[in-house]
């Protein structure tokens, strides 16, 4: 038998549940992997309707513009092209936002980013809707860009959103200053006169992209009710379906969405890409209306992460013990906001890093500029500082003389902390366990060279595939970092879900049934709440329906929060199914064994059994000629506050998740080329509900981590904001070829506010390896690399 659970006090029945072969802690096989793998998975640019059209986007050529002339007679006239629409055309409201609605649907008259969306083309086929889009006539008066912080505050800079009315703005110094937060505790001052050593420095981070490889895609179809139902790739069915609706002038419940096959998200599909337009052009013509981005488009069809410009000061004592830390994040959000004020509340509240620091002055800004667009990627404001607070770290242990993982350890949170919000850390916090961890792991072996530099596989070295060396100039570098990232919506946030769990007989064995509108993008939610459901109902048929806002909202898939929220609510459900069957079992059998009403009971292998072993029932008998049971239900994990707008306190986020990276680095000194050699990483993730799939997690976000340090940047022109580089020819992700082996150790330290302990994993993996790879580049040259991505010509120059 599987191993044992205990539900936590609160639950409707409090018993130990067991749970049969695929439940909780098992490294449950995906149900979609093997079409993934074999190219037999339907995504939503596979999707199809008999008679659709084929929706095509005409995007704005220049980052600042004036439209002084709109002409589409030209494309309307081409054969097949049933409908072009653009923003004097839209029926109802003609703007959306995530957190307040700032950006047009279509471009207003006034261009503010680069591949701005200017009008729709709804044709036949796909090259007529190209082409006709192509036709239409769009003349601009091309203004001076805003693209940094002194453009946007200068004296007479232009307000990119004057008529902007939300809860951020009276706190903002500026208009062009999306969201401010400042993060301060004790007394900076005081504690700077203390310092024996000081380190005062400037970092930046580039712009980002999520690099998915599905793009935007999906098909809006007319229904005879009035209504539109939407077939798209998201990771929030209920926030989309919330935007599109007004945009439609059509109530929300006639804007009805299901998810499609998503191939990959990261953040990249919170905010609205063609789901508005699809809709629109399908409402106009009264048919079915598919969108499909291709790899240029969509560069410019989603938001990116937020380039950043960081200025830390740390002190410390002569012994090594961290003083105080000031900082200034200027976090650049582009055209619109998005989710900026989120972000920038992550980048000041975790700003400091998983450091027990008295006296803290950070405060954090996001703008609005010219520059593309950015909001959430893996992450989410934490990956910027952690780059910068981590980099200060090394430099302050190097002032002092000191190990830098030792340093770190020194001055590590741990639990029982205050974080700089004020926020006491009431779960396990073992940073400098995870630290100790990595350290210890034995180093990969140094490669062995001979006096002629051969002995080894030049394929290895960095560069090597093209035969640039054989050795000469290749030095080794070790480097260390480690994060803090906060897991769920925060700032008091009402962040629940939803599950609906169905328990039924079908073919003589008890199966049940789960329905969220969780967004499988990849990480395997699917997976976990099958496993879920088993654990709770003791059954091993389990039926996951399709995602679509027919289920109640369960939030986004993002802030690592799926598993912990969405999972809450499947297992909260399943507890009360569970005691409906204990119910309808006392009901029926209660007056003839006694054990009904005074044993405890627990549900094992699709029967009721009691605490010692003895079966009541077989679930299947007990349900027979019942109605099923069939509940849904809220979940909500312990509320959070708003952060204080001066002073920044307030328990602002549920849970903190921790990891930490060890990079191993071979540098060609002399061409400036960059080999991986190793990143072992160690991570809490309070429970494995799945390991295998935990495992991959922590690969994947230590991947991303990866490209930021030496290759990820979408490049945008500073005199122009025009982007230089929108496709995988010239945007560079890691390929097998340059990910390096990625050991990892899982600690598995409980939260007890959690359910089954868990902490959310997808996160915290994406924050330290970037650190720590740049750690390792600059212990093999010397350099001071305080910008990534780290260029060749950083390391030569």
């Amino acid at each position: 038998m599987a191993d044992t659970r205990t539900a936590p006090s609160g639950t409707p029945t409090n018993v130990t549940q067991k749970h049969t072969k695929g439940g909780i802690g098992e490294s449950t096989l995906r149900p979609d992997g093997t079409l993934k793998v074999t190219g037999e998975f339907a995504y939503s640019s596979d999707l199809w309707h008999e008679d659709m059209l084929w929706g095509q986007t005409l995007r704005a050529p220049h980052a600042h513009a004036n439209i002084t002339r709109l002409d589409v007679s030209e494309a309307l006239a081409v054969p097949g092209v049933y409908a072009v629409l653009t923003y004097e055309d839209l029926p109802a409201r003609r703007r959306y936002g995530l957190e307040f609605a700032d950006q047009p649907v279509l471009c207003d008259g006034r261009v503010r980013f680069h591949g701005e969306p200017v009008a729709l083309v709804a044709a036949d086929h796909p090259e007529t809707a190209r082409r006709a889009a192509a036709k239409i006539l769009v003349e601009y008066e091309v203004l001076p860009p805003v693209t940094d912080e002194a453009s946007a505050t200068a004296p007479g800079a232009p307000v990119l959103h004057p008529d902007r009315d939300d809860h951020h703005a009276p706190h903002t110094p500026h208009p062009n200053i999306v969201h401010r937060q400042p993060v301060r505790r004790g007394d900076v001052a005081a504690a700077r006169a203390r310092a024996d050593v000081i380190v005062r420095e400037e970092y930046e981070v580039g712009m980002q992209d999520q690099a998915f490889l599905g793009p935007e895609s999906g098909l809006a179809v007319p229904a005879e009710d009035g209504g539109i139902d939407l077939y798209v790739s998201t990771q929030w069915l209920h926030v989309d379906q919330k935007q599109v609706a007004p945009v439609l002038g059509l109530p929300v419940d006639k804007v009805r969405l299901t998810l499609s096959g998503v191939g990959g998200a990261f953040g990249g599909r919170e905010d609205l890409s063609m789901q508005a337009h699809a809709c629109l052009l399908a409402q106009r013509t009264g048919k079915p209306v598919k969108i499909v981005y291709n790899r240029y488009e969509s560069f410019f069809g989603h938001v990116h992460r937020h380039p950043a410009k960081l200025t830390y000061e740390h002190g410390a004592t002569s012994d090594g013990k961290l003083t105080h830390v000031t900082a200034r994040i200027v976090l650049d959000g582009g055209a619109y906001a998005s989710s900026t004020p989120a972000v920038v509340g992550n980048a000041a509240s975790l700003g400091l890093g998983p450091y027990d620091v008295e006296h803290v002055d950070i405060e954090a800004v996001g703008l609005y500029t010219n520059n593309p667009p950015c909001g959430a990627m893996r992450g989410f404001g934490a990956v910027q500082a952690c780059f910068a607070y981590e980099s200060q770290m090394d430099r302050v242990a190097a002032e002092l003389g000191m190990d830098p993982v030792e340093f770190r350890q020194l001055n590590a949170m741990e639990q029982g902390t205050r974080m700089p919000t004020g926020q006491l850390v009431d779960s396990p916090a073992p940073v400098a366990e995870l630290l100790r961890r990595v350290k210890a792991r034995p180093l990969p072996p140094e490669r062995q060279w001979d006096s002629a530099g051969e002995g080894a596989d030049v394929r290895a070295l960095p560069g090597g595939l093209s035969n640039t060396t054989h050795g000469e100039g290749v030095v080794r570098g070790v480097g260390y970092a480690v994060g803090i990232k906060n897991v769920g919506f925060s700032e008091g946030y009402d962040d629940y879900s939803t599950a609906r769990v169905r328990l039924a007989v079908a073919g003589g064995e008890a199966v049940a049934t789960v329905h969220t509108a969780m967004a499988e993008v990849g990480q395997g939610g699917v997976t976990v709440h099958a496993q879920i459901a088993r654990t709770e109902l003791g059954v091993t048929q389990v039926t996951i329906e399709p995602a679509n806002t027919r289920a109640g909202n369960a939030g986004s898939t993002s802030a690592s929060r799926q598993t912990y929220v969405t999972g809450g609510a499947v297992k909260h459900t399943c507890e009360a199914v569970r005691e409906a069957v204990f119910r309808l079992g006392r009901r029926k059998y209660g007056s003839y064994h006694p054990a009904w009403a005074h044993a405890e009971l627990r549900l094992e292998d699709g029967k009721v059994v009691t605490d010692g072993g003895e079966v009541l029932a077989g679930l299947a008998e007990l349900l027979d000629g019942e109605e099923p049971i069939d509940l849904e239900l809220e979940w909500r994990h312990r509320p959070t506050q708003p952060f204080d707008r001066q002073t920044g306190q307030g328990d602002g986020h549920v849970q903190y998740s921790f990891a930490a990276h060890r990079a191993v680095v071979e540098v060609d000194t002399e061409l400036g080329l960059v080999k991986v050699i190793e990143l072992a990483v160690a991570q809490d993730v309070g429970k494995a509900l799945n390991p295998l799939s935990a495992a991959g997690q922590i690969q994947g976000g230590t991947t991303q981590g990866l490209g930021l340090a030496v290759m990820e940047e979408i490049v945008v022109d500073p005199a122009t904001a025009k982007v230089r580089n929108p496709s995988f020819t010239d945007y560079l992700i890691p390929t097998i070829l340059d990910t390096p082996a990625i050991p990892v150790d899982m600690l598995e330290l409980a939260d007890e506010h959690a359910p089954y302990g868990l902490r959310g994993i997808g996160e915290a993996p994406t924050l330290s390896p970037t650190p720590a790879v740049v750690s390792a580049i600059r212990a093999a040259t010397g350099r001071a690399l305080r910008r990534v991505p780290v260029r060749p010509e950083h390391i030569t120059g």
